[in-house]
């Protein structure tokens, strides 16, 4: 078995689906939504340029207790917008 590279010490990136002057936003289409690499990245993105971080998810979409912890760490800098 050959050895792996080290891990790369750059950061990877994330992309919201879309940006205005005040928010950011991320669509996901998923029943469980957590706190991964990407919401994370995009909630620090927000959290340094003064905007908010809006995840529009299905009604029925539960957020996980890690999302949910990563929510009370910074109150009102991430919400929530049902998809219709």
């Amino acid at each position: 078995m050959e050895p792996t590279d080290p891990p790369s010490p750059f950061l990877r990136g994330a992309r919201p689906d879309a940006e205005t002057p005040d928010r950011i936003l991320l669509v996901k289409q998923v029943s469980v939504l957590r706190a991964t690499y990407q919401v994370r990245l995009l909630a620090l993105k927000a959290a340094e340029t003064g905007k908010a971080l809006v995840l529009q998810v299905p009604a029925a979409c539960r957020f996980d207790a890690s999302l949910q912890a990563l929510m009370g760490s910074q109150p009102g800098l991430i919400r929530r917008e049902d998809l219709k």
